[in-house]
């Protein structure tokens, strides 16, 4: 007589405690792979890099930059601009993470953009890029909402660093600058002197650079969407506040600043 197969022994729940419904087993997640509430249950998360937004008047100088960030895998440049204007509107169609801006460009500089770019996009990391290792700049940098000082001549070591630190929400300066800096504002304390303060108003250095750039007062009046009497009045202020006496002296003064390239 053939002796039926045997049942395995029924488990019971604890008194009190419902039994599982069918299939909960195989649909529950293993121990090891615990679910975050609105996460997808499998597959790993996609990995985004910063987009990044350069800006430079020099197209030589942007292919160099563009091969060093794009050489990360971390790092993607989605957008060029030949100046700060450019930057202004690329900022609106390519949702940069972070900009790269030259000190130096026509139009709009790299300064004016910052602090264009700072009130419109409060959350984009900005890094000024430059061949000018100059505290004035470094501080005009840092008050138009720059994270990070860049100089050109080592951008190939510091470049990338400087982005991965902007984007941790860290400052960063080039090493060599630290100590004298650090140096040179002690001294400034020391002696009951300031952080030197600009002269000019954000607006008057829009119209210095483009009087500078050669531009009539019309010209300028239509770039910047002002009258013309507006134009000539910043002009006749700029004088007076910088003690000159005509075009050529504020082209010099332009240049001195950083406002426009000799």
């Amino acid at each position: 007589m053939t002796t039926p197969p045997m049942n395995p022994p029924r488990t019971h729940p604890p008194e009190g405690q419902a039994p599982h419904a069918a299939g909960s087993a195989a649909s529950a997640p293993h121990p090891s792979t615990p679910l975050t509430a609105g996460a997808p249950p499998e597959g790993p998360q996609k990995f985004h890099p910063t987009r990044i937004l350069l800006a430079d008047d020099h197209a030589l100088v942007r292919r160099g930059v563009r091969l060093i960030l794009d050489g990360e895998p971390d790092l993607q440049v989605v957008a060029e601009a030949g100046d700060g204007a450019e930057a202004l509107a690329l900022a609106r169609t390519s949702s940069p993470d972070l900009a790269i801006l030259d000190v130096a460009m026509p139009r709009m500089t790299g300064l004016q953009a910052a602090r264009e770019l700072s009130a419109l996009h409060p959350g984009l990391r900005i890094l000024m890029l430059t061949m000018y290792d100059n505290e004035q700049y470094f501080f005009e940098a840092l008050k138009a909402g720059a994270s990070g000082y860049v100089l050109k001549s080592v951008a190939d070591r510091d470049l990338v660093e400087a982005c991965r630190s902007a984007m941790r929400g860290e400052p960063f300066l080039y090493p060599g600058a630290v100590t004298a800096l650090i140096r040179n504002y002690l001294d400034r304390v020391r002696h009951g002197e300031d952080v030197p303060e600009k002269v000019l108003t954000a607006r008057e250095e829009e119209v210095l650079k483009l009087i500078a750039e050669g531009h009539s007062s019309k010209e300028i009046a239509e770039t910047l969407v002002i009258s013309v009497k507006t134009v000539e009045r910043h002009r006749a202020n700029m004088l007076h506040k910088l003690g000159m006496r005509d075009r050529l002296e504020l082209t010099r003064y332009a240049i001195r600043v950083g406002l426009i390239e000799p």
